[in-house]
């Protein structure tokens, strides 16, 4: 028993700061990178429901031509799109390393997902909510911002966790590029110097993260729905 004490001692002496310093890493390109994207992504994903066929402003032609890049964006694998914006990326933010150099790829990725979610969000609203707007003389721009998005938050919420989810699997992808963060410490310590436990410690502290992750927006739209 003193043995496993000491071994795990020895171990957070060794490694309390290098794993500190990559939590804080993976939680600034997964929170801020999710941020981004949802304010791209929501706006995507309400022209994309109001242009829809059946919806309040309906655009067949500017439908399809957002659906189409949406569906393409998406069907990227992110790694590839990864190396394939480099260039965009290092003229955006002057790197291609380190958090900063991540966060355009990871917003480029999320967001086409995001707006995807957003609009199954708001095809789940009950039509009568939108017929009884229109039939008070609301503005499309009210429509909105009145009833669309507060009837859609719960599912929205909920769809959050999804995003930051996997946001947080890219983030670890992206250590294989010296991008930082845990998943960068499991490659660089627990695959090259074969330090199992600095993998086992990773791979632990990634669960905790995606189940806080979980928990938190699970409990939120929970509290939100009215329904």
């Amino acid at each position: 028993m003193n043995s496993i004490a000491s071994s795990i001692a020895e171990f957070f002496n060794s490694y309390a700061g290098l794993i500190g310093a990559g939590i804080i890493d993976t939680c600034l390109m997964v929170f801020l990178s999710t941020f981004i994207a949802y304010l791209f992504g929501i706006a995507l994903g309400v022209i994309l429901y109001i242009t829809d066929e059946h919806s309040l402003c309906p655009q067949r032609i500017w439908h399809g031509l957002l659906a189409w890049i949406v569906n393409i964006s998406r069907s990227i694998p992110f790694i590839i799109l990864l190396v394939a914006v480099m260039p965009v990326t290092r003229g955006l933010v002057g790197t291609t390393t380190g958090v900063v150099g991540v966060i355009p790829p990871l917003v480029l990725s999320a967001t086409p997902f995001i707006a995807r979610m957003i609009e199954q969000s708001l095809n789940e609203i009950d039509r009568l909510c939108i017929e009884a707007a229109q039939a008070c003389g609301a503005s499309l721009g009210r429509i909105i911002f009145s009833v669309l998005l507060p009837e859609s938050l719960p599912s929205i919420v909920r769809g959050v966790s999804i995003s930051l989810i996997t946001v947080l699997g890219y983030a670890a992808i992206v250590g294989a590029v010296g991008a930082g963060g845990l998943g960068d410490i499991a490659i660089r310590y627990g695959y090259y110097r074969y330090e199992d436990q600095v993998m086992f410690a990773t791979i632990i502290l990634m669960v905790i993260i995606v189940q806080i992750i979980q928990t938190t927006c699970d409990f939120i739209a929970v509290r939100i729905d009215r329904r």
